[in-house]
């Protein structure tokens, strides 16, 4: 019997499928339960395409431009819209947020910033 793609979303509401049923094929086994799919197996099958050709690749988006005779900004487009689909934009915010406040804390060290200014400049990283 031909194996189709997994369904993710109801063809009449729109919205998420339950994983409840699983099946072993060899030995008979069934596990029923409210399962719940990692975050790949609920990608759209043209984020799931882009993040094959990607790991084939190595992770080079030149080489993902090259083979897709794209822009590199339309590939990089499509690589954040990716990421933002999978839920890993927020990781990038804490990064850019540590990394804005170990320079911060490096201009106060070397003395290029007062200590206020410095002060200043870290309540308003958390503000954001």
């Amino acid at each position: 019997m031909q194996k189709l793609a997994m369904p993710t979303q109801c063809p009449v509401t729109g919205e998420p499928l339950e994983v409840t049923r699983l099946e072993c094929p060899t030995s008979g086994v069934k596990i029923e339960g409210r399962f719940v799919p990692n975050e790949f197996a609920l990608l759209s099958a043209e984020h799931l395409e882009f993040m094959r050709l990607f790991v084939k690749v190595r992770g080079n988006l030149k080489e993902v431009e090259r083979i897709l005779g794209l822009s590199y900004p339309t590939v990089r487009l499509r690589f954040e819209n990716l990421l933002k689909s999978l839920g890993y934009e927020a990781y990038e915010a804490i990064e850019d947020s540590q990394s804005e406040r170990t320079e911060v804390l490096n201009l106060l060290e070397q003395g290029e910033i007062s200590a206020e200014e410095a002060t200043t400049r870290l309540r308003n990283l958390k503000r954001r």
